[in-house]
């Protein structure tokens, strides 16, 4: 039977949907550590985390029997995914699932920013009627920067473009503009233009500390800042600096460098008590909507992979999109990628008289990845041969 470890109160249907598969099921609240993970992992062969727990090459020696580790949230930084994919442990992601709920939060945040809702909400909480439209504003008419024009990017573009605003974006990689939004070239071509800053940057190496002293201080006087995507990409000490100064009008922050594991841990950070600044505890994605989708796609990606063997949207291996089998076995190779390999699985099916029914292989980098149907029983000594092929990461016969 397999056994699955699902971390930090997935939703329902995650369990729900691996439970009625056959997957024995066991949950847990919040986020573990190396040694507990570790620990945890024990006679398990699929993980699923959000975005707390760590998933270290320290973890993974520890762990043999896992198949494939699920992120039930975009991010996929906290697994080493060379270190899985090197183990033969699948990584799924949930790429679109939760993209409406964060740009709604965007919204709502932009919103209420610019019409400095923060300051009237938390004066009439102290009993103090301060009625006034000195700093409020429309968002209609005003610029909208979106850095990082990806699935949220291109989402929030059109339907702020709806509200009335301009849209100008900057992205690394070349994107097509939605609508009438304008690609820019440079991000400080605009930060010079836009009324409103948001980040949806990945969370690759490259964009860790992004967005510093530099960056906000070559913002529009009087801009809203928004980060929704990662809290290593922010140098939060000057955001604090720019807030208190002035020159950045109101800042929403979703997500930080550090971040307590379970819910009611304290919460420290330079950013509390600023004004006109709000604070959400990375909860862009999670409304019910967004965690019952993501339950239900990675759930049945993981199925998917250890059923069948397709690894469509896998984030560190070959990707394969597989049919049902053809064969009375399906053989499932994940291999170092040089000249041969699959010659060599075919010639030791061959030498055993095993017919084979249909092939795929995909590589990617130095990884290769070939699943095979084959219309007779399998020997052990034909498995014996190919899992100890010098290539061989890791072989399974799905029956």
């Amino acid at each position: 039977m397999l056994r699955a470890l699902l971390l930090e109160s997935l939703h329902p249907v995650a369990t729900s949907i691996l439970r009625a598969e056959g997957v024995e099921v066991i949950t847990r609240t919040g986020a573990l550590d190396d040694d507990e993970l570790a620990e945890a992992l024990q006679g398990v062969h699929l993980l699923g985390i959000r975005s707390k727990t760590q998933v270290t090459e320290r973890v993974l020696d520890r762990a043999p029997d896992l198949l494939a580790v699920g992120a039930y949230c975009i991010g996929t930084n906290q697994i080493d995914l060379g270190a899985a994919a090197h183990r033969g442990v699948a990584a799924f992601n949930a790429p679109f699932s939760n993209t409406r709920s964060v740009v709604e939060i965007a919204l709502a945040e932009i919103i209420a920013l610019t019409r400095r809702l923060t300051e009237r909400d938390k004066a009439l909480h102290a009993g103090v009627w301060d009625k006034s439209a000195e700093g409020a504003h429309e968002v209609r008419g005003r610029t909208l920067g979106i850095v990082g024009y990806g699935n949220i990017g291109t989402q929030l573009s059109v339907l702020a473009e709806a509200l009335g605003m301009s849209v100008v974006f900057y992205d690394s990689a070349e994107k097509l503009s939605l609508g009438n939004a304008r690609r820019l070239h440079t991000l400080d071509e605009l930060l010079e233009v836009a009324d409103v800053v948001t980040l949806h940057v990945d969370g690759r190496g490259g964009n860790a500390g992004m967005f510093g002293a530099q960056q906000f201080a070559r913002m529009k006087e009087g801009a809203i800042f928004l980060n929704l995507s990662r809290g290593f990409v922010v140098d939060y000490a000057a955001l604090r600096d720019h807030v208190l100064s002035g020159h950045v009008a109101g800042a929403a922050v979703d997500v930080f460098p550090d971040e307590p594991k379970r819910r009611g841990d304290s919460f420290e950070s330079d950013l509390r008590g600023l004004p006109n600044v709000i604070l959400t505890p990375h909860i862009g994605g999670s409304t019910e909507e967004a965690q019952e989708a993501i339950g239900q796609f990675v759930s049945g990606k993981l199925l998917q992979y250890v059923g069948h063997g397709s690894t469509t949207l896998s984030v560190n291996l070959p990707n394969l999109a597989l049919d049902e089998r053809t064969g009375s076995h399906r053989l499932v190779h994940l291999h170092r990628n040089t000249p041969g390999v699959l010659a060599g699985i075919n010639k030791v099916l061959a030498e055993h008289e095993v017919n084979i029914e249909a092939q795929l292989l995909a590589t990617r980098g130095d990884l290769g990845y070939v699943v095979t149907d084959v219309g007779s029983d399998l020997t052990p000594e034909v498995c014996a041969t190919l899992g100890t092929m010098p290539q061989t990461i890791r072989l399974r016969v799905l029956s």
